[in-house]
């Protein structure tokens, strides 16, 4: 009995850890990014061009110094509708369900693109997304294709090159558009570019040589920003460059990483890379046959910026002959069911890993499927994360049930282990011998309720994952004053849960949804004895309050999961132990709780 005691408060120091460094380090955390949220809108709000020196309109630096420098400096900063309105005769309109914005004809570069079926906050007639802007503003951030010539090839498409439209006038997802390029030795770049009615550009060049003598020239593609996204990034979650290349498979790095050394993966042939956000990103998929030379990168000569490109093997196009290349450019969303949709209809390998679901992979993607499932049943996710708790408990009932029914051995065996306390006194040796032999006449593993926590712990952190990076919660509402399972529970005590006209500070919000918890929590552990042990009992009657006050930060979702899931355990606890034939102390403990303790006696 000792050992298992001493396991749980094990068990139970190590949860206070964890929750203190959430406490201590995740809330500050959230704090800034809240600030740094209403910076933005405040930003977004402000029409006035800045003054300050301009960024380089260039793409970037090369691949092994061999892509084109880019633009020349502009003088100011321009605001982004000034920016579009200034090159609007040279652009071609995007219009589709999910995408408003144009191609820059100078270097056909995406360079304006808002999502339209995303707003800021939860309010609808709020600004949308903006993922991409022009590389004269501020937050320029924009995807380019290009060519890397040589002498015998004269000019090739780069960052400068001024296309002409040759048909279509506006790019939807049913009329493609077709710009063209031809240089002074006879070579012709025709590219379609079209769109689906999501976030995938399909960019086919077909290149023709009308000269006299065969031409060499290599492929390349990059993705530019200049600053990194606003709100801090969480521990659980990347933000910045990825790529499944080669034999190196899936790739991971931090900006901050980048501004240390770059990264350059070994060449490699099929894959693809980009940029990820939280829920936005932007990747480039190569021609798959070619091999190329990838590499994540910053740079700090003029404007600091990001950069992830890639320079594929010279073609050779024959004279009189023409060539085809086709490259994917995704920007958009991270849906889940639309991520998924492309790495099979594009045949893009491991695209699915675009969306972060963490080391239990196996797990968090399931849970997910199960979730949409009951979501697109009843159309509410909260709905679902409940109806998601019922089938997990389903799951894990024939641990759970040897748990609660190894907790009510123990119970049914304290008589017996009173006796043997009272008679082997303070020889604990001789106490352990005992008992472990007790637990092994009556066939008791003290150990056995300890497994199902351990087991559901991946199953916490894959929903706490589901949860937080899937754009599918956001902004998705729940009922009453839930508007965001994604977010905290809006609510307060510290102002009287919005009756008070003022925010409470981060560290001392603590809203309805984690409070229920809290309570749930707290009738769970009164299920069973308050421990003998002073040092046990304080833990065992602390935690509660620790834990709504952690978990006040955490998404309402995952809080609204743990409150409907002790609830479930309560009720199931009650049933095994009544089986069992042993007394479900919850009222008698409570009861305990409150009595006042007599005097001493002098």
């Amino acid at each position: 009995m000792q050992n298992n005691r001493n396991y749980f408060i094990a068990i139970a120091l190590s949860v206070l850890i964890v929750l203190a460094w959430q406490f201590f380090y995740m809330n500050p955390r959230l704090e800034a990014q809240r600030q740094a949220e209403q910076a933005a809108k405040l930003q977004q709000q402000s029409q006035q061009a800045q003054t300050t020196q301009a960024p380089a309109a260039s793409a970037g630096a090369a691949v092994n110094g061999s892509l084109p420098a880019g633009g020349q400096t502009a003088p100011t900063v321009l605001t982004r509708d000034q920016s579009v309105a200034k090159t609007s005769s040279s652009r071609v309109v995007i219009d589709t369900p999910a995408l408003a914005g144009s191609i820059n004809l100078e270097g056909a570069r995406l360079d304006d693109l808002r999502l339209k079926t995303y707003h800021e906050t939860v309010d609808k007639s709020s600004p949308i997304i903006t993922l991409f802007s022009p590389a004269d503003t501020k937050d320029g951030y924009f995807t380019e294709l290009g060519y890397v010539g040589s002498d015998a090839t004269g000019a090739v498409p780069g960052p400068s090159t001024m296309w002409t439209l040759s048909s279509g006038d506006k790019l939807t997802d049913k009329t493609p558009v077709t710009l063209s390029y031809t240089n002074d030795k006879g070579i012709t770049f025709s590219r379609t570019i079209s769109v689906d009615d999501r976030y995938m550009f399909t960019i086919t060049d077909k290149i023709a040589n009308s000269g006299q003598a065969p031409v060499s020239l290599s492929s390349y593609g990059r993705v530019t920003r200049y600053n990194k996204p606003e709100t801090p990034s969480a521990y659980v979650l990347h933000e910045g460059f990825i790529g499944v290349i080669g034999d190196d498979g899936l790739i991971e790095t931090k900006y901050a990483a980048t501004e240390k050394e770059a990264t350059t993966p070994a060449k490699s042939t099929g894959g693809w890379l980009g940029m990820t956000d939280k829920y936005w990103a932007a990747t480039m998929v190569p021609p798959q046959s070619t091999a190329y030379d990838a590499r994540f990168s910053h740079f700090s000569d003029g404007t600091p910026r990001y950069q992830a490109d890639y320079k594929q093997d010279a073609v050779t196009v024959a004279p009189s002959q023409s060539i085809e290349l086709k490259n994917l450019v995704f920007a958009g969303a991270k849906e889940v069911p639309v991520i998924d949709r492309y790495e099979t209809s594009y045949s893009i390998p491991r695209f699915d890993r675009l969306i972060d679901w963490g080391w239990f992979y196996f797990i968090t993607k399931p849970m997910f499927k199960l979730m949409d499932f009951f979501f697109r049943y009843f159309g509410n996710f909260g709905v679902a994360i409940l109806c998601t708790t019922i089938v997990v408990k389903a799951l894990f009932f024939p641990l759970a049930s040897k748990q609660y029914a190894s907790m009510a051995n123990m119970k049914r065996m304290q008589p017996k282990m009173e006796e043997l306390k009272a008679k082997f006194g303070d020889d604990r040796m001789a106490l352990q011998q005992a008992t472990m032999q007790l637990y092994k006449e009556e066939k008791i593993n003290p150990i056995a309720g300890c497994w199902p926590v351990l087991l559901q712990i991946p199953i916490f952190f894959s929903l706490y994952k589901v949860i937080y990076i899937t754009i599918e919660m956001r902004h998705a509402p729940f009922f009453g004053w839930i508007q965001d399972l994604s977010a905290p529970d809006p609510t307060s005590i510290v102002n009287l849960f919005g009756l008070l006209p003022f925010a409470a500070p981060t560290i001392l919000h603590l809203g309805v949804w984690p409070m229920i918890m809290g309570v749930t929590m707290f009738l769970q552990m009164r299920m069973n004895p308050t421990p003998p042990d002073p040092t046990q009992a304080m833990i065992f009657t602390w935690m509660p309050l620790v834990f709504m006050f952690m978990l006040a930060s955490f998404p309402a979702g995952l809080v609204i999961y743990w409150a409907w899931n002790n609830t479930l355990s309560v009720i199931q606890q009650s049933i095994i132990m009544r089986r069992h034939g042993v007394k479900v102390e919850l009222f008698d403990n409570l009861k305990g709780l409150f009595k006042r303790k007599p005097a001493p006696s002098k």
